[in-house]
């Protein structure tokens, strides 16, 4: 991919209301759309979000639901050496890899964390450099790169071991046994999950009982 021209998926127009979501999100809508499928079929999971006393839901799309539509896999990653090496290996194998990152080190964030404050999101990994110190990779409403300084300091390249460092949390996501299934058959299983979801939605508004809450 190459992150000038990359053209990402509608629900990231400029004309949203919230052109972003959350990260989690974010980042499954593109990347399923990077694949050639349609992201809008997996957001049945979005009816059942409530607000759970001092947040709202966390809302991303459950895994299951992920493979079922599409075959593609999210296994969690056991980060047990340097997470440049996992990288290595898994995009090397034809994976991408999802993981936690810090923003102060990401270029598309500018404006808001980038080279200004830590903060914790996430990100899809699809082009790794090593030797180049270079980055592909999905973040929030698109695909990014960067390369150089932000590489070295977001990968720890050459940093000396520290044992109160503690790994990210990093995810595997393997796309094989793509599914691309007709439009009809994609509609019939979208509606099946909403109708899944839509029986799990709260049992009265959750909008009213957040207002309570943040009047008190």
């Amino acid at each position: 991919l190459d992150a000038e021209t990359y053209r990402r998926h509608g629900l990231h127009a400029d004309e949203r209301v919230w052109v972003e979501k959350n990260c989690s999100v974010d980042i499954c809508i593109e990347v399923v759309h990077a694949l050639g499928l349609e992201p809008l079929a997996m957001l049945g999971f979005v009816t059942a979000i409530d607000f759970e006393g001092d947040q709202w839901t966390f809302f991303k799309p459950p895994h299951d639901e992920l493979r079922d539509l599409f075959g593609v896999d999210f296994q969690e990653l056991n980060v047990w050496r340097p997470l440049s090496a996992h990288v290595v290996e898994h995009v090397g194998s034809g994976k991408l890899v999802s993981t936690e990152a810090d923003a102060f080190y990401l270029p598309d964030t500018a404006g808001t964390d980038y080279q200004r404050q830590h903060t914790k999101t996430t990100i899809v990994i699809q082009d790794f450099d090593l030797a180049k110190r270079r980055l592909g990779y999905f973040h929030n409403a698109g695909y990014y790169a960067l390369e150089g300084e932000d590489f070295v300091k977001l990968f720890r390249v050459g940093a000396p071991p520290d044992p109160t460092f503690m790994p990210l949390f990093a995810e595997t996501i393997r796309f094989d046994r793509l599914a691309r299934r007709p439009a009809d058959e994609l509609r019939s299983m979208a509606r099946a999950i909403l109708a899944k979801h839509v029986s799990r939605r709260p049992t009265d508004d959750p909008v009213a009982r957040f207002g309570k809450r943040f009047a008190a």
